[in-house]
This record gives structure tokens, sequence and C-alpha cells, in this order.
């Protein structure tokens, strides 16, 4: 892995949960870590319910646009974490590859996405704190 990793996350129309998934890792990591999603065959526009979702928890991903999945985007990243929805992406060797069982959310409200959203939170922190844990603080700087 590279000095400052990097992951793509990848579901079929990139719309809701890949979405969802490289808002929580940018908010969480930061510029430790930069991120990609992508859909084999994206979505005309992010998921409305998903916004929403996001937006309760303070990330605004509006402006966010699905985008397709290329070989490159596979090539540049360390990891590569599909959806749960039977994608496959190429296969590189030196590269990791993680698939999340997710439920779609795909034409479901906002009550029925929050506990996608959350799921995917708790997901991405645990894989945050496996390539990009926050710096330790040392002794000096503890109050």
């Amino acid at each position: 892995m590279s000095e400052k990793p990097s992951v793509l996350f990848v579901c079929v129309h990139n719309a809701g949960r890949s979405q969802m998934a490289a808002a929580w890792l940018s908010h969480l990591a930061g510029d430790r870590v930069e991120v990609r999603s992508a859909g084999s065959s994206p979505g005309d526009a992010v998921n409305p319910a998903a916004v929403e979702a996001m937006r309760e928890v303070g990330i605004d991903i509006s402006a966010a646009t699905p985008k397709l999945l290329t070989v490159d985007a596979v090539k540049e990243s360390d990891v590569c974490v599909t959806m749960g929805c039977g994608d496959t992406c190429p296969v590189f060797p030196g590269k990791r590859y993680l698939d999340w069982a997710l439920e779609d959310p795909a034409g479901q409200g906002v009550a029925a996405v929050r506990p996608i959203r959350d799921e995917i939170r708790t997901l991405v922190e645990g894989l945050v704190e496996e390539i990009a844990p926050a710096p330790a603080r040392g002794p000096e700087q503890t109050a």
C-alpha cells in the first residue's frame, strides 16, 4: 500500500451505498486516504434518500454524481470494496478486495436508508482503523 492508501467503493449504480461509503471515508479519515466511488452501470443521480440520510448526520453528498467504473480506477486503488451487489472488479495483483453485503437503498425512503447508512459507517470505521488510523498523540500532547 502506498503512503496514502486509496479506496474504491463500487456498486451497480454508484447512487447509494458506494456514495455513502465514500462520504463516510472522506469524513472520518480526512486527507489520510484517497477516496473513489464508481458503478458498473451508473445512475443518473445520487439517491435522494441517501442524500437526506447523510445530511441528517452532517455530511452533504448532494453534489456527488455517479461515475462509471473503469479499469484505471481499480488499478489506482489499494482497496476495492464492492457493496453487496454482485459486481466484480477487474482483479490485479497486490490489490485488496472486500465485499460488504449491504441492502440496496434504491427505491426506499429515508427511514429504510438510515440503518444502511449506519452499517456503512461502522464498516468504514473499521477500515479506517486498519488502513489509516489517526496519528497517535504523544504524552506532550495530552491534556
